[in-house]
């Protein structure tokens, strides 16, 4: 029986044409070589090698992008060449004339290593389900109002840690920290006991901005590269003792997750919808009304090892990418080329669409043991009936280090 070619996709395959998203690998026989990659089903397109075997297709001047051990100088290139990329690529994977050249150039997916798709310069995560924030709020404040004042006037969110975003399969080790019960007569220091996840969405800054000028709704196309997963991994017990008065700091920080591959925004063309109507009037800045819908119906699946466990909707999202975006420039803050901002913990209406185990146990867990696998996939309606695919993140739980220099408390 005569190999299947790997441009004969399986029906449905979510990673065809349509949606050709970006990574870094590496091979067995030159692991420190990272080259840039485009997924095809279950193939890996080198990228690194398309200049010099379609000289007409690929264009000279960007050769050197496409040489790049990341992909931050393609980032930065700006929305012009991001589309011009796109379509040699297109052309290299469906055009039958190219097959004999470009079948050398695809490398089976499980026999390539996987890298951190670009460097991530700030990281920002927002909190932008309503759904997530009013079950969140009705946990912590079961006598309060649900959201706070501001919720539904602006987008909030926190400034993370750039320096432990990770690639999906990094072990992510449970942390240690302070913890303080209301029956705790004082904080304890010990591992995590409420390990949970979050499911989020992700956006990839490629053409950064100047400080002091605030990129607008309409000019998210021309900043905003692509879009992944993230799970957002959470230490609640640390978090909720540490949160008063600023917000996220060792309870987030340890680790958050991405896919290796980037889905190029413009992929998402036939997933956009409007965001859900909102209860109070926008300032000019946030004012949507009159820009593309800026809602994308993302399904998200999140599985614990290996048992599904929620379908959280992006498409409820009440504050959109382009919003978030206006709106942590508006002060003046500028963008840098590999900026990550991420939109907060994606949660529906129903049972099953809970994006984080504290919504799903309402706060009494169980949270995450040593040794759980936590992974994320998710989809997108596409042209025709195609699906588009967003690389899947995975994490494994290890346990908390030792601690050293003073006894080691039970969680």
């Amino acid at each position: 029986m005569p190999e299947q070619s790997p441009f004969d996709l399986a029906e449905g395959d979510p990673f065809g044409p349509h949606t050709l998203p970006y990574g870094v690998f590496s091979t067995s026989d030159a692991p420190e070589r990272r080259r840039l990659g485009v997924r095809y089903g279950r193939h890996v397109l080198d990228l690194s090698a398309l200049p010099s075997a379609l000289p007409a297709v690929v264009q000279p001047s960007h050769g050197a992008l496409l040489t790049a051990p990341t992909l931050n100088p393609l980032l930065a290139a700006g929305r012009s060449v991001w589309q011009e990329v796109r379509a040699a690529v297109r052309t290299a994977v469906t055009a039958p004339e190219h097959r004999a050249t470009v079948t050398p150039l695809l490398r089976p997916l499980d026999e390539v290593a996987l890298h951190l798709p670009f460097e991530v310069a700030d990281y920002v995560d927002f909190y932008s389900s309503e759904h997530h924030a009013t079950n969140v709020g009705r946990i912590f404040r079961p006598n309060g109002a649900a959201l706070p004042p501001n919720w539904k006037h602006l987008p909030i969110g926190y400034h993370g840690r750039s320096g432990t975003v990770v690639v999906t399969g990094t072990p992510v080790v449970r942390p240690n920290g302070q913890r303080k019960t209301p029956a705790d007569a004082a904080p304890t220091f010990g591992p995590s006991a409420r390990l949970d996840i979050e499911a989020e969405v992700g956006f990839v800054v490629g053409t950064p901005s100047s400080l002091h000028e605030p990129v607008g709704l309409d000019a998210f196309r021309n900043h905003v590269f692509g879009v992944c997963l993230v799970n957002d991994w959470s230490a609640r017990d640390i978090q909720a003792w540490e949160y008063m008065p600023l917000g996220p700091f060792l309870g987030k920080s340890f680790a958050t997750s991405v896919s290796a591959w980037i889905t190029p925004l413009d992929a998402f063309d036939a997933a956009r919808t409007a965001p859900p109507a909102r209860d109070f009037p926008l300032l000019p800045y946030l004012d949507d009304a009159e820009v593309e819908p800026g809602g994308i119906d993302i399904r998200i699946e999140v599985a614990v090892n290996g048992e599904r466990l929620s379908s959280p909707p992006f498409s409820a999202m009440y504050w959109t990418a382009a919003q978030q975006l206006a709106h942590m420039t508006v002060n003046g803050a500028s963008l840098r080329t590999g900026d990550l901002f991420a939109s907060g913990t994606v949660s529906g209406p129903e049972p099953d669409q809970l994006g984080c185990l504290l919504e799903i146990t309402q706060g009494k867990g169980p949270y995450l043991q040593d040794g759980d696998e936590v992974t994320l996939t998710a989809w997108a309606p596409g042209p025709d009936g195609t699906r588009i695919g967003l690389g899947e993140v995975t994490g494994h739980v290890l346990p908390a280090p030792a601690l050293t220099g003073s006894p080691q408390e039970a969680p």
